[in-house]
Formats: C-alpha cells, structure tokens, sequence
C-alpha cells in the first residue's frame, strides 16, 4: 500500500476549528471528520494558484498540508446549486466504502457558504494527466502499469457493484477520476454523480448525467440506468490505455472523426488492431495487447445484457475467462452532435431529460454510416 493511502486517526484528533457539523441543508453530516474553513485555507496558503492540481465540473482541487501530510482539497463553488446535491451524495456514499482501488475521504468543511472535501493526496494525479497530459513521457507509464491499472481499477468497480450493500454505480468512470499513487495504483474518485442502487430493481430512471464519450447508448436515450453503464465506460476507459488516445473527441490524428471506439471496432474488424496500439507500447505482447481490446468490446457491447459484470470483467483480465470472440457484436456509442457532420442523427445532449426508446442500438443504428 502506498504511503498516501493514510488513515485519518492523526488528523482526528484535532478539534474542529469551529466547522458546523451539523444539520445541513436538512442532511445530517454525521460522525465524519469537520475541518474550519480557516484550516484549510491555512494548509492550501490561501488556496495559492500554484496549489492547484486539478479542477472539475463543481469546484477546484488544491494540494494542501494538514498535521504535516499531505492531502487534497476539494471545493464546490458556492454559486454551483446543483453541486451541493453532489457534494452530499459524494459525502455519503464515501464515507461508507473502503477498498485499495477507492480514493479515501478524510473530511470535509461546512461552515457559511464554503463546501470542501478533503481527500488522501495522491502523487502521480490522474489517468488523464499520466496518459495524457503534457509531461506524459516523463511519466512512463509501460504495460505492466497499464495492465495493473486496468485490474485495479476493475477490481474497485467490482467491489461497488458486487460487494457494497446497496450496490453503487459510479456513473462516470473516466480518466481524470482515476487517481494514481506513488506506486501508480489506481483509486476511484470523484463519486458526486453516484447513486446507490437496490438490489431488487431492474434499472433507476434518472436524469441523464457524465461525460460525452463513456456513456452506454441505452442510457443516453433511455436514462435508464443500471451497472452495465458503468462497465461500459470502463471498456472505454481500457481503449484510451491500450492506444494513449482520448474517447472524448474524434480522433483526428488518425485521419479520420470517428470515435476510438468506433475506430477501434474498424481496425478489428479489418484484422489491424496493432495499429490503434500507443507507440509507447512497442514491443510489448501484441497478444495480450489485443486480448485487452477485445475485453473492452465486450464491456462495450450495444445490448447492455450482453455486457458481463465487473467480476467477470476481473476474471478476464486475469486469464481465468476465456473470450468467445464469436459473442461479439458491433459496439454501441453515443457521440456529441457536434462533432459529427450533419447526416448525424441527433443525440440528446447528456444535460435533457427527453424521454426516448430504451431498446438498445447497434453503433450502426445509433451513428449512421
């Protein structure tokens, strides 16, 4: 275990600075550690720019120093409303996990208009910043991280879906929210979009919410959620591994606007999958490079129940599952409008909540050729 996966007892035994730990909004915050806003700004330098290590859709994050350890400083911009419900999703459902492969809460600060997290720090920052970010060649991030990246992270996914009671779907695995320790072992954050979900439901209808490029096509449409999304964006997640290329936006160095995914699913079938593979990775086992192409495939079928669990997902990566290519079809993907030409059919927007069909579509139902 890294040493950045530290518990919280040091910093407990603080006293809280004068931070309202109480009700909130009508939501108790229960036995969570609190922190004053004084605190915080004190261990950020004032929330100093050069503190700055990441920024998302409800707040910044800033690295900061508290009993002499390091630790990362979530804030929610206090005009975001819609952020408050995500702060306190991320508050409950955090708080209540444990696992290598989740990023671990240590506390938060409720006090006037300030709404902050404080999470363990992790050195090496996110997937997104290591495998594509500017200083990526000093990172050197070589197959045997990548694989063990994929496992981790599939591990902690499997841990949400099979182990917790209620089940837990993450609803935007992607990777700026895998965050990757000194020993470069991955850690799932970010869990303001998650929702708990009952074992006794086939799927919660919800309002349509993540990040363009990861979104399973039947919840797009349909804003029927299940786990099956999650494993979705998880297979996406392993193409953007295996080629060092963003799933967000059309793949324009490849000479052509198709996604990876639908880029990826024409190089296999045209028997060329090595080429979709990062230049970094050569000379690296074609055969296992390929093996992790098909898995993601298969996590990224247009049916969701032709997708496997998050065990299963474990277990192929391990060896222990053999893959029947003959099962796999065309994948299924959903794609921002406008990035495509306009013969595109039009996909709603990941921010409606238009009711469409659920029933799911093949990737050449849902983008026409």
């Amino acid at each position: 275990m890294s040493c950045s996966c530290f518990g919280a007892s040091a910093l407990n035994r603080k006293d809280n600075g004068g931070a309202d730990s109480g009700d909130f909004e009508g939501h108790r915050l229960g036995n969570i550690k609190t922190f004053s806003y004084k605190q915080l700004r004190t261990a950020t330098d004032y929330f100093h720019p050069r503190n700055k290590i990441g920024r998302g859709g409800y707040g910044t994050v800033y690295k900061g120093i508290l009993d002499g350890i390091e630790v990362a400083v979530k804030t929610l911009s206090a005009q975001s409303n819609q952020g408050v419900r995500e702060f306190l999703t991320e508050i409950d459902i955090i708080t209540n996990v444990r696992h290598t492969n989740l990023v671990q809460l240590i506390g938060c600060c409720v006090q006037g208009t300030n709404r902050i997290l404080v999470y363990e720090f992790l050195e090496n920052k996110s997937l997104d910043t290591a495998l594509l970010g500017s200083q990526v060649k000093d990172t050197k991030l070589d197959w045997e991280r990548r694989s063990a990246i994929c496992k981790g992270t599939a591990r902690g996914l499997a841990y949400l879906h099979e182990e917790v009671v209620p089940p837990i779907v993450h609803r935007d695995i992607k990777a700026s929210n895998i965050l990757l320790d000194k020993d470069f072992i991955p850690k799932i954050g970010d869990f303001g979009l998650a929702k708990l979900f009952p074992d006794n439901i086939s799927h919660i209808s919800t309002r349509i919410a993540g990040t363009t490029g990861y979104l399973a096509p039947e919840y797009v449409l349909g804003g029927q959620l299940t786990k099956k999304a999650d494993v979705y964006s998880f297979g996406v997640l392993i193409l953007e591994i295996v080629s060092g290329r963003s799933s967000g936006k059309a793949n324009l160095a490849t000479g052509t606007q198709k996604l990876l995914i639908e880029w990826a699913w024409q190089l296999y079938e045209e028997d060329r999958l090595s080429e979709m593979v990062d230049p970094a990775l050569e000379g690296c086992p074609e055969e296992e490079l390929a093996r992790y192409i098909k898995i993601a495939f298969f996590c990224t079928q247009a049916t969701a129940s032709r997708r496997p669990t998050m065990s299963q997902v474990v277990d192929m990566l391990a060896k222990n599952h053999t893959l029947n290519e003959k099962e796999l079809v065309a994948p299924g993907f959903s794609q921002d409008t406008t990035t495509r030409s306009s013969t595109t059919k039009k996909i709603p927007s990941t921010s409606t909540s238009t009711q469409m069909s659920s029933v799911p579509l093949s990737v050449t139902q849902l983008i026409p050729r």
